[in-house]
This record gives C-alpha cells, structure tokens and sequence, in this order.
C-alpha cells in the first residue's frame, strides 16, 4: 500500500487512469455512438490536463516539485468532480442548465434569430441521461471516479504540505 503513495508511482498510475477515462469516454462515442453533451465535452479537458501536468513532473529536473504537481492534479480532479455533479444535477432536474447545454435562449423576435437560435441549439442535451448503469449515469460515475482520483492524487502529494513519502 506504501508503495501505491510514493510520487513516482502516483505521477505514472494517475495519467494511467485519467487517459482510461478518456478512452472510455470517446470509446462511447465512437464506438458505441453515446453522443456528448456541452458538460461532458467539459468533463473531459481535467482528465487531459491532470494526465499533463502529471507526465510533465516525471521529468528529472521536476523532481523537487512532484508533490506539488500531485496537489495540483488533486485541485484539478476535484474541479472535474465538481463538473460532474452539476452535471448530474441538471440530468436530476434539480437545477437548470446553461443555455448552451439544454438549448433554451429565450424568444426570439426575427427570422434570422429564431435561425440563429436553431442553429445554435444543441443536438444532444445535457438534461436527459444517455446512458446509465444501476441507475448512475455517466455523469455520476464521473462525479465518483474525478473524487477518488483526487483523493489518491491528495494522499500521495502529501510530502508537499509535510507528510513522508
């Protein structure tokens, strides 16, 4: 277990898995057609930045830094997580969702806008769930994944705020 918190060891499995996040994110969409809404597009860019910032510190002149840039992927991971639950709230209905991710704009007065708002609606919704498994949506499974990853990330960057690796 003492071996899974070292930095190095965190700085490879934590790209590992948010580049798996990733690939099972744009396997749905290509593979198994799950389009994705606004929220999910932004779900993805922490996963893509914390694998960065990760692989980044695995450079030897970054060493010193490591548990720094482990804090770092934690805050972004937790911002993804935060992502997810909004997400999951709009899915739930139990707050509204931006106008570019349920596609209202208000009425439009001309032609042109009501063309114009058309155009801009989105195809896919973030208010209705694609696709879910025991009754937890994507989103959910999100929430879930981006907190324990920052958990993991937070543990193992611990020597950064005065713990031991």
């Amino acid at each position: 277990m003492q071996r899974l918190l070292e930095t190095r060891t965190a700085l490879l499995l934590l790209p590992l898995a948010s580049l798996s996040a990733l690939a099972a994110a744009f396997i749905s969409q290509y593979v198994f057609e799950l389009q994705p809404c606004a929220l999910c597009i932004y779900q993805r860019w922490p996963f893509a930045i914390a694998a960065a910032i990760c692989l980044i510190a695995l450079y030897p002149g970054l060493r010193v830094a490591a548990p720094w840039i482990l804090l770092l992927a934690a805050s972004v991971l937790l911002v993804n997580a935060g992502i997810a639950a909004y997400h999951v709230g709009v899915e739930q209905h139990w707050w509204a969702g931006s106008e570019a991710c349920v596609g209202t704009g208000g009425t439009p007065k001309t032609l042109a806008e009501l063309r114009a708002q058309i155009m801009a609606t989105p195809v896919i919704r973030c208010d209705e769930v694609a696709w879910s498994l025991f009754g937890v949506s994507m989103a959910g499974y999100n929430v879930l994944f981006s907190l324990a990853l920052a958990i993991y990330a937070g543990l193992a960057g611990r020597p950064a705020i005065g713990g031991r690796n």
